[in-house]
């Protein structure tokens, strides 16, 4: 089974595909700001559950960038890299355009 990165996966969409993933018995991970955990308890829970259910949680690093920054080219590449032969962009509205570079970026 293909391993399976999900970014994104606590939004409304998000939260489906990762369950769908985990229902059809892939490795599935999901990229997480630690801001999501800190901040929001709706979220931090689904996270509890999606681990629970056998779910890799992804922490974004950060690195010299304010907390929860998805332009972590760093973060963004590793991740990639060590968790999704299929990645799953499921990033809001608004927010998919930051992504965008930093992912064409990310190619081998």
């Amino acid at each position: 089974m293909s391993s399976i990165l999900v970014i994104g996966g606590t939004g409304n969409i998000g939260q489906h595909l990762v369950t769908a993933s985990l229902d059809a018995g892939h490795p599935t991970a999901v990229l997480v700001r630690p801001t999501t955990v800190a901040y929001d308890s709706g979220r931090a829970r689904l996270l509890k559950a999606l681990k629970a259910r056998g779910a890799t949680l992804v922490y974004v690093l950060n690195l010299g960038r304010a907390p929860g920054d998805m332009n972590d080219r760093g973060s963004l590449v590793t991740a990639i890299k060590e968790h999704g032969e299929v990645v799953i962009c499921a990033v809001g509205h608004g927010r998919s355009e930051e992504l965008d570079g930093q992912l064409t970026s990310s190619k081998p």
